[in-house]
């Protein structure tokens, strides 16, 4: 389940590397027209970056949540009570030889 949230999250990662490739390339030409100056251009490509590093902090703690809510409502053991468990059985067969 892990995994697969992490090939996910490269892929969003993977989409906004080639989105801000793509809007690196947006300001160059903007600012090649004479529309943008090149303080501008490096403001907004800052502001948008930070934008989308917030979306993605807050997408990974919904996700987050949302995977753990799933588990709990699932009523799954964690490993650390099967853990537990496996060491009682230990100690009961280790009494039973």
């Amino acid at each position: 389940m892990k995994n697969l949230l992490n090939q996910i999250f490269s892929l969003g990662v993977g989409a906004a590397v080639t989105t801000k490739e793509q809007l690196e390339k947006v300001f160059e030409d903007l600012v090649a027209k004479g529309e943008l100056s090149r303080t501008e251009s490096k403001e907004l490509l800052e502001q948008l970056t930070e934008k989308g590093t917030q979306a993605k902090r807050d997408l990974d703690h919904q996700v987050t949540a949302l995977v753990s809510k799933a588990l709990k409502d699932l009523n799954l053991a964690s490993q650390k009570e099967v853990d537990t468990l496996k060491r009682r059985i230990e100690l009961l067969e280790q009494r039973l030889h």
